[in-house]
């Protein structure tokens, strides 16, 4: 009995520590909590499949309907989110870090020790988001079968969660509320903040806005109408809306809608989400196991009423299947190709008291930047209005009602009532004449490539101030540095110390190192070296002899070219086969 009894609690023991929160998970095992010390790194992230749940790498909701780890949204570039496991494209509900990517390398996503809270580090421990719940002990973060990530004391009382902080989309019982908002993503396919809002006004009223680099305008619902007209209210401040699982939105704000499919039981999941063609869709999420989304409820049924879709000066019009199509009217082109956003720009100046005629565009009107709009008045009076003040730049008039617009810019333009003409403001000067109702159509910015982007420099930009984080720069060329020290170092042990008639090119090498490497060809072979040897790659680094005996090649060449050639340029071209290209891809 002596002898059984240490056995039977050793074997207790080792039975509870094994099935202990924290305990190793076996392979095909998923969790829904982190605790206190947990974390995941980006590395095992990329090893898998980004969407994966089926590793230990992500949380998995007990469901399974939810995962949230590292997603990988360009070439060694990755967010922490929570995506939609049933999904085909396993559709991303929520991001941390959208417009502050962190590296493919180094980065990682813990519960501190401390109880801080959650925090997602960059390369080198730079702490670029977190959930700022020190205050508090945070014990355990959950991902629920809602879809929402909770962090919570040990006692269960939550201290964050992602439902207070939404990006794109609501999820079913997520509310929408006076501190926060929907922002769209800049294009298909990236995370990235974009120009367009979903939010409550200051007048308690449910909005879609553009906000664009140079303007903003709301244009959702009928900004020419007052809120009683669109049926809503403004008496109610609390502001606050849902979408519930059978696919009602309620709202504050007296904002009702249903999707299609209202109450289909055979609908898995629903989600709200603000598109970054800037239209607010209900997608349903089909239960036939093919992962694919219908929609079920969208609130722009034209889409170029859209603001911002064209950009300054473009025109949207219908394409094939009601798809919209921008175009520049003749006399401007296209100001970028791949961002129809940027719209068009002028072939031509206007100078302010120059001789000045008005070019007419039948049908075509843009909206929101009229000034001085008066009603009853004659064509020559509303050409005069527009005549006379140099920040106008065309007049819209609607013969019969004598509607005047004058605009003192051009923006989400569109095809309009047929009575409409804008009149575009065009010097005399110009020699040949020109039709801006004849429209240079190009398509729409729903055509971006989907495609792995390639980060380059702009990805060191932050938001503030705009400025470049050289921190790796300069980390790489102190490496460099540091590299380029010990080379020097072995070069003399290996070559002054070893090699008798080495000792004869002593000075000469003296003098060469202490001019900074006056011999470009040397300078380069080191700097071949240095990158070759923080390969991503181990199997690619150089061995320590190898390194020696280019080191003494570089030195061969060197000391008859310092000796008899005018100019290191040709020996540069010949041997110095490493490439710019190559160091910024290792940064």
């Amino acid at each position: 009995m002596t002898m059984r009894a240490p056995r039977v609690l050793l074997a207790t023991a080792f039975f509870v520590l094994t099935t202990l929160p924290w305990a190793a998970l076996s392979d095909g095992e998923h969790r829904s909590v982190m605790w206190r010390g947990d974390s995941f790194a980006v590395e095992d992230a990329a090893s898998s499949s980004s969407s994966s749940s089926s590793s230990g790498h992500v949380l998995v909701s007990p469901s399974g309907n939810f995962a949230c780890g590292f997603r990988e949204v360009a070439t060694n570039t990755y967010t922490f989110a929570i995506w939609i496991t049933a999904a085909a494209d396993a559709t991303v509900a929520w991001t941390a870090n959208r417009d502050a990517p962190v590296n493919g390398r180094g980065s990682r996503f813990e519960l501190r020790k401390d109880g801080s809270g959650l925090v997602l580090e960059d390369f080198g421990g730079r702490v670029v988001w977190s959930t700022n719940t020190s205050a508090t002990k945070a014990d355990r973060a959950e991902l629920l079968d809602s879809g929402n990530l909770v962090v919570s004391d040990a006692s269960g009382r939550a201290l964050w969660q992602s439902f207070d902080w939404p990006t794109d989309t609501l999820l079913p019982g997520q509310p929408i509320t006076r501190y926060r908002r929907l922002v769209s993503a800049s294009a298909r396919g990236l995370a990235s903040s974009g120009f367009y809002n979903f939010y409550f006004d200051s007048n308690n009223i449910l909005n879609l806005m553009y906000e664009g680099p140079e303007i903003s305008s709301n244009y959702w619902p009928d900004p020419f109408n007052k809120w009683w007209v669109n049926l809503r209210t403004a008496y109610n401040s609390s502001r606050y809306g849902s979408l519930d699982s059978t696919g009602r939105f309620t709202a504050s704000d007296n904002l009702q809608f249903n999707a299609s499919d209202l109450g289909d039981p055979a609908v898995v999941m629903r989600r709200l989400t603000l598109d970054y063609d800037g239209n607010l869709r209900v997608y349903s999420l089909d239960g036939s196991g093919a992962g694919t989304w219908q929609v079920t409820w969208v609130a722009m049924s034209r889409p170029c009423d859209i603001h911002g879709i064209c950009g300054r000066y473009g025109l949207c019009t219908y394409g094939l299947g009601g798809a919209p199509v921008c175009s520049c009217p003749e006399g401007f082109v296209v100001a970028n190709a791949g961002d129809w956003s940027k719209g068009c720009r002028r072939e031509f100046d206007v100078r302010c008291g120059e001789d000045v005629d008005f070019a007419p565009m039948p049908v075509a009107d843009f909206w929101g930047f009229d000034f001085n709009y008066t009603e009853g008045l004659t064509y020559d009076t509303c050409r005069q209005i527009c005549l006379d003040d140099c920040n106008c730049e065309a007049f819209g008039y609607k013969k019969g009602v004598g509607q005047c617009y004058p605009m003192i810019a051009l923006f989400s333009g569109r095809i309009s009532d047929f009575r409409q003409v804008i009149y575009l403001k065009v010097p005399r000067r110009l020699e040949k004449k020109f039709d801006p109702s004849v429209l240079r159509l190009g398509g729409h910015a729903c055509t971006v490539r989907e495609v792995r982007a390639n980060i380059s420099a702009s990805y060191l930009r932050r938001a503030i101030g705009g400025k470049i984080n050289f921190v790796y720069f300069y980390s790489f060329l102190a490496g460099l540095f540091v590299m380029e020290v010990i080379f020097i170092a072995v070069g003399y042990l290996f070559v002054f110390r070893a090699d008798p008639t080495a000792r004869q090119i002593r000075d000469e090498g003296y003098s060469l190192v202490l001019s900074h490497f006056r011999s470009y060809l040397q300078a380069a072979t080191m700097l071949e070296v240095a990158v070759s040897c923080v390969d991503d790659d181990p199997a690619k680094r150089p061995s320590m002899d190898a390194v020696v005996q280019k080191l003494l090649t570089s030195q061969d060449v060197v000391a008859p070219s310092m000796r008899h050639a005018s100019s290191p340029v040709p020996e540069i071209r010949r041997h110095a086969s490493f490439s710019v290209a190559e160091i910024s891809h290792m940064v």
